[in-house]
């Protein structure tokens, strides 16, 4: 029987394996089982999230570069008041967030948040174009799009926690992330091909692109939405036509009472406190060894493009076989081992080179295997943190971080220490951050079922609907 086509789109509504060519057909699908063990059931709302998740990125990458070097541009010492600035703004948008998530389903959540995104890219081209002064555009910018990247992607991964179960997300999550590192590696790459070829005035037409990549992840999600819900077509329906409900700052408080939740939250604050001590390093070895803003922006960019193929790699074979063979704990305790050593190199070893290196297996390592494993520990939580409490630790406790351990860095080099002493400092904090890792790892075996509590290290748990079905 022919599936039925939406009016909109050449696509059948639902992917179905036996409609492709027995050779293709026989191609694509041990391709996938090999890398996540994809049942043939899932392929359609797999497909569809992969895409969703590389025109997301692929269309945030395309400004990144723009964003990092105007960053730059003002010199080091600028950066601790922009993540400042960035933090405050994260203040102000969370409790609207919160507000969208009470009252919108979430069929009607990701459209209207990416759309206002869209709009926002926009009127940025306008500005550019009626001549406001680059200077003040490029600040804005740059506190707008740390606030921005964050948003999209949290409500990326809430919306695919809700659809998946934690079995499901332990097996597919790393090839469904390997899509956002391919968009990893476009959006760089057009932009890095771009920008030593055209003004400075003309790169910001990647804007208007950006904008339209959000408007196709909209219909992205709907699809991967209809494909996850096909095996449990009533009660997915009804999820995804109910608001979420509960009160404007539900996450903190969510938080606060959480011992799983608030673990998360430190895993995050560790993370990002690492992340900017390795991002402000990098920012002046770079801006004394590329001149002129072109020249910042192709290094940046050939950057992220090298991250990214590793990061897909690792997404697509890797990831899945670490998760359901070795376990979960195992996925989480790679990148703070991986902290330790690297932060322990820098401080034998500080130079140009050992920071890229250092930095980009760090973040192949956190895209491709350690934020899936991170999110899958929300599957097995209530919708309400899952969209209320993780986008608290994902925007505000993320920014949080980074403003605090700028300000922290910016303290120590005022002290008098060099980059090896800070690497020092920054190495024992891999330990707490794996101790963490591990017990949530734990935890989250128990609220999922697959162990007894009696097993499990003694911890009162505050969400005593933990195991509520996802929709």
């Amino acid at each position: 029987m022919k599936q039925k086509k939406d009016r909109h789109s050449p696509f059948p509504r639902r992917f179905d394996p036996a409609m492709m060519p027995p050779m293709q057909q026989g191609f694509v699908l041990r391709l996938i089982q090999r890398a996540a063990f994809v049942r043939p059931e899932e392929m359609g709302a797999v497909l569809w999230s992969f895409v969703y998740f590389f025109l997301l990125l692929s269309g945030y990458y395309l400004i990144r570069p723009l964003r990092d070097a105007m960053g730059i541009a003002g010199g080091e010492k600028a950066l601790p008041w922009l993540f400042s600035a960035t933090f405050v703004a994260m203040l102000c948008a969370v409790p609207l967030y919160g507000a969208l998530v009470t009252r919108l389903s979430r069929r009607r959540l990701v459209p209207f948040v990416y759309r206002f995104f869209a709009a926002n890219l926009l009127l940025f081209f306008a500005l550019v174009m009626l001549g406001v002064p680059r200077p003040l555009i490029g600040r804005v910018f740059f506190v707008w799009t740390s606030v921005y990247n964050l948003f999209i992607v949290s409500v990326l991964w809430s919306f695919l926690v809700d659809v998946f179960t934690s079995e499901q997300g332990k097996r597919l999550f790393g090839v469904i992330a390997a899509g956002g590192s391919a968009g990893a590696i476009a959006g760089p790459l057009v932009t890095a091909a771009v920008s030593q070829r055209l003004g400075q005035t003309h790169l910001f037409w990647l804007l208007v692109l950006s904008a339209l990549t959000l408007e196709a992840c909209v219909f992205c999600a709907r699809k991967a939405e209809l494909h996850a819900g096909s095996r449990r077509e009533s009660h997915a329906r009804a999820s995804s036509d109910k608001p979420v409900g509960g009160s404007l700052f539900a996450g903190v408080r969510l938080v606060a009472s959480s011992p799983y939740l608030a673990g998360i939250a430190l895993v995050m604050l560790l993370l990002t406190t690492m992340n900017t001590f390795l991002y402000l390093q990098k920012t002046d070895l770079v801006r004394r060894a590329a001149q002129g803003s072109a020249a910042q922006t192709a290094l940046f960019a050939w950057n992220d493009t090298a991250v990214s193929v590793l990061s897909a790699t690792l997404s697509f074979f890797l990831t899945g076989r670490l998760m359901t063979r070795l376990g979960l704990a195992a996925a989480l305790a790679v990148l703070p081992v991986l902290s330790g050593l690297g932060f322990s190199a820098l401080a034998l070893y500080p130079s140009l080179a050992v920071v890229a290196v250092v930095e980009g297996l760090r973040r192949a390592a956190q895209y491709a295997i350690e934020r899936p494993a991170r999110e899958v520990l929300y599957t097995v939580l209530p919708r309400e943190a899952k969209y209320k409490a993780k986008s608290f630790i994902d925007t505000v406790v993320f920014r949080g971080g980074d403003a605090a351990s700028a300000w922290a860095h910016a303290g120590l080099i005022a002290l008098g220490l060099s980059f090896s002493s800070i690497s020092l400092v920054a190495a024992p904090l891999a330990g707490l951050w794996l101790g963490v890792a591990l017990f949530l790892a734990r935890r989250e075996k128990v609220m999922a079922g697959e162990v007894t509590p009696e097993a499990a290290p003694a911890s009162p748990e505050a969400l005593p609907s933990a195991k509520a079905p996802p929709a």
